[in-house]
């Protein structure tokens, strides 16, 4: 067995830390956490269900990808509208999440089809991620109250977003132009930085709910 499917199934493996982490916190769960802990319960399900259709020979599995990055963008526009305090950067996130889910429903419909690799929809997904993620810690770090953001359940988890698509935009921009073995290489890549996001969001889904006090500055 290659280093590339070791990594595969690790990966997939991994989609389960966040699940038992949230299952052992759930009390403590504010409402945005518990949507990030379904949103992990979905993910789960298409990682199982890609493996699934693996083993049965199923090829072509690209229709779960791009039905798999429409609930994406539908999830982390109501978590991040959710987190946000002030009404500019919800507005920010709707916009965005419409935006996005509009040029999604697209590529799949007219350009890249839904047989093809969603390398234009996980590019468009990764930028607006990217863009959500840098904005939830720019609020993170202008706060007006005093908090231990590593503390935050939310802070883990937006870093485990930056995390995983600021590195594997590049690899999803150019899924479609490089040779088969290439992509193997490069989704090992993908593998491991799926397997630290994951360890990032079960960090964040054990955080406790903390308190907060002004700011004397």
């Amino acid at each position: 067995m290659s280093i590339t499917v070791i990594l595969v199934y690790v990966s997939i493996a991994s989609g389960f830390l966040p699940l038992m982490a949230a299952l052992y916190n759930y009390n403590q769960l504010d409402p945005i956490l518990k949507l990030v802990a379904l949103f992990c319960l979905v993910s789960a399900f298409f990682d199982l269900l890609e493996m699934i259709l693996s083993w049965l020979q199923v090829h072509n599995n690209y229709p779960l990808l791009h039905l798999y990055d429409l609930l994406t963008i539908l999830f982390f526009t109501a978590i991040y509208y959710q987190a946000f305090y002030e009404s500019i950067f919800k507005k920010i996130a709707l916009i965005l999440g419409a935006a996005g889910l509009i040029a999604i429903i697209c590529n799949a419909i007219l350009m890249e089809r839904i047989w093809t690799y969603p390398s234009i929809s996980n590019t468009i997904l990764s930028i607006l991620l990217i863009i959500l993620s840098l904005t939830y810690f720019y609020q993170l770090l202008t706060r007006q109250e005093f908090v231990h953001i590593d503390k935050q359940g939310l802070f883990w988890v937006n870093t485990g977003v930056l995390f995983y698509f600021s590195i594997n935009i590049f690899l999803f921009m150019l899924y479609n132009k490089i040779s088969e073995n290439v992509r193997n290489d490069f989704y090992m890549i993908q593998s491991v930085t799926n397997i630290i996001a994951n360890l990032l969001y079960s960090v964040g889904l054990l955080c406790k709910p903390q308190k907060t006090t002004s700011s004397l500055y």
